[in-house]
This record gives structure tokens, C-alpha cells and sequence, in this order.
């Protein structure tokens, strides 16, 4: 594991933030074992105490669950539940940002759509 921290937001949820991404992008799996909390501190070089509130910000989220004697394990349909929670959250917040700003750059909506195609590997 190899990540630059950034000073704008704490490295607990920043490193929260990068556990949601693994299973959403499926390089966490479905009752696959996270990472030891001592393993993420000595790679990461961070303090065990961070690492453990980023996972207990994961347990909260209803992602991972702890098996006693065992460690952390992705929860089934974590995935599913990310992939809604994240579409919701980008259909509310996100977009109406987009599309404003769409507007005001007065940008060609065929060559944005032009270019999604492009992006996801479809004809134009």
C-alpha cells in the first residue's frame, strides 16, 4: 500500500476514503480479510490508534465487520451498498454542480457526450 496524505482532511478518514474505494472498485472483495490494524500502521507509519478509527468509521458505515479473534472482513453486498450510496450522493451534490458549470462555460453538450463515449469505450 502506498498513499500521499494530505493536510486538508485527517489521515483516519483519508485512509476510511481508501478502504471505500478498494471494495467499490472490487480490489477488496466480499468477506475478504482487511488488512491488520498494525500491519496498515507500520506500512503506513502511522500511530495504530488512526488506523483503528478508520475502521471503526467503516464498521459505522455498515461496511466491515469485525470477527472476534479473527480482524476486519468486508461485509456482503458492501459493494452494492457503495456503488448506491455513491450514485445517490453524485445525482444530488455532485451533478447540479456539474451542470451548472456546464452551463456557464456555455460547453457543447455533444462534444461532452462525445467525449463520455470515448471515455467508456463506446463508438461516436
Amino acid at each position: 500500500m502506498n498513499y500521499q496524505w494530505n493536510d486538508k482532511e485527517p489521515i483516519y478518514l483519508q485512509l476510511k476514503d481508501q478502504i471505500r474505494n478498494m471494495i467499490l472498485v472490487g480490489d477488496l472483495k466480499e468477506n475478504e480479510a482487511l488488512p491488520s490494524v498494525r500491519k496498515v500502521a507500520a506500512d503506513y507509519k502511522l500511530n495504530p490508534i488512526t488506523v483503528s478509527k478508520a475502521w471503526q468509521y467503516l464498521v459505522d458505515e455498515n461496511l466491515v465487520e469485525k470477527k472476534r479473534g479473527l480482524g476486519m472482513f468486508v461485509k456482503e453486498h458492501a459493494r452494492e451498498q457503495l456503488l448506491a450510496s455513491d450514485q445517490e450522493r453524485f445525482l444530488v451534490k455532485e451533478w447540479p454542480q456539474i451542470k451548472h458549470r456546464i452551463i456557464d462555460l456555455k460547453l457543447d453538450v455533444e462534444v461532452l457526450i462525445n467525449s463520455l463515449k470515448e471515455l467508456t469505450g463506446e463508438q461516436k
